[in-house]
């Protein structure tokens, strides 16, 4: 097999950590983190590299890219910024790809495009109160009235939430026939009736924004039905799939940004007259840090390349993100002992990277969801 990535993949990946670098500073992160901060602007600046769409064709709106090179751009920002990096998972895996997957042509030149191109901002609304991994149970309804639906109720831990100008949201257009009756919709923040709830304050991942959804009587036209009716809960799965990948690869970049730090800290770090890095314990400490750091890599890189070769990548995307979750977990837990009594502290990142891995454990369906979906694939 092959591992080298391509000059193509080498220059997104490039172009994200150099924006990473200048435009999502540590100090200015740090900043955003406390003060849960939320900034449109670095939005707007990778959407005028044209990396917004990386994976979707050039005619498309998009870079004309693959989905491995997205992997490589949403660990770089990650590195970096967390935040961000779900920011653009969303925007991309979870609004943008079933756009792209179950859209008309017509919806694809209405939000597809400006979507990659990053004139409009993506969201994803699946959860509610009553139904996070049971979807059936959610009671978001759409009510058919002829040339249009008019929905109603309530869709909880939106990240981007508010901020997206366009949703892909999940609604029961036949509560009757339960799995089998939920739909598809793309909806707009500035659709009549549509209006947003109480914002999260959030352990983590503070520089984005996670908010309630709120419909009354929301009239959304017949032709912005993703797929067919009854088809919700197929599109919301094979999109969720497509997700982990990117949350794999935010988890990936927690753990390589958390792996950075402890090093560079152990190197500067003296005591008793010398680098606490040439203490052999916390070199074994290190090494073990790095070679989980290049296995969930290598889980990571080889999920999207599946999906890029057009074969099934469901359990490889479960993979992924159950083992780079916990990688992200250990791996900041680590870099936090290794900081010692400073890595407790806000002054120093590496509580900060331990903050915002654990939620890669829980969002895309919780890693015993992951464990379910890879069970079910290797005893079918």
């Amino acid at each position: 097999m092959n591992f080298a990535l391509t000059d193509t993949q080498k220059a997104f990946q490039k172009t994200a950590a150099d924006f990473a670098a200048k435009e999502l500073a540590p100090t200015v992160v740090a900043r955003y983190d406390r003060a849960a901060k939320y900034d449109r602007k670095p939005f707007e600046k990778f959407a005028a590299l044209g990396m917004c769409g990386i994976p979707w064709s050039k005619d498309l709106g998009g870079a004309g890219g693959d989905y491995v090179s997205y992997a490589l751009a949403i660990e770089e920002l990650s590195k970096v910024d967390p935040g961000f990096g779900i920011c653009m998972s969303v925007h991309v895996s979870l609004c943008s790809w079933p756009i792209y997957k179950y859209g008309t042509p017509e919806l694809h030149k209405k939000y597809l495009v400006p979507l990659a191109q990053g004139k409009t901002m993506g969201a994803f609304g699946l959860t509610e109160p009553n139904a996070g991994s049971d979807a059936a149970m959610q009671q978001t309804v759409a009510e058919d009235k002829g040339d249009h639906y008019l929905v109603n109720g309530t869709k909880i831990f939106n990240t981007n939430g508010g901020e997206a100008d366009t949703y892909v949201v999940f609604v029961m257009t036949d509560k009757s026939k339960g799995l089998k009756g939920i739909s598809a919709l793309v909806m707009e923040k500035t659709m009549p009736g549509f209006s947003i709830g109480k914002t999260e304050q959030t352990m983590g991942l503070r520089s984005a924004r996670v908010r309630e959804l709120v419909f009354q009587n929301v009239k959304v036209p017949k032709e912005n039905l993703l797929g067919k009716e009854g088809e919700g809960f197929k599109i919301a799965m094979t999109t969720l799939d497509g997700g982990r990948i990117g949350v794999a690869s935010q988890a990936l970049g927690i753990a390589a940004g958390a792996l950075d730090l402890a090093i560079n800290y152990t190197k500067q770090r003296v005591q008793f007259g010398k680098p606490i890095s040439a203490n052999q314990a916390l070199q074994f400490m290190m090494a073990d840090m790095a070679t989980k750091v290049q296995a969930a890599r290598l889980l990571t890189y080889h999920a999207a390349y599946t999906k890029d070769s057009s074969a099934s990548y469901s359990k490889e995307a479960a993979m992924a993100k159950l083992f780079a979750s916990d990688i992200a977990m250990e791996v900041a837990s680590d870099a936090v002992q290794l900081f010692g009594g400073y890595g407790y502290c806000e002054d120093y990142p590496a509580e900060r990277y331990l903050r915002d891995a654990k939620i890669t454990q829980i969002y895309e369906g919780t890693n015993q969801v992951q464990r379910m979906v890879i069970s079910g694939a290797i005893l079918r």
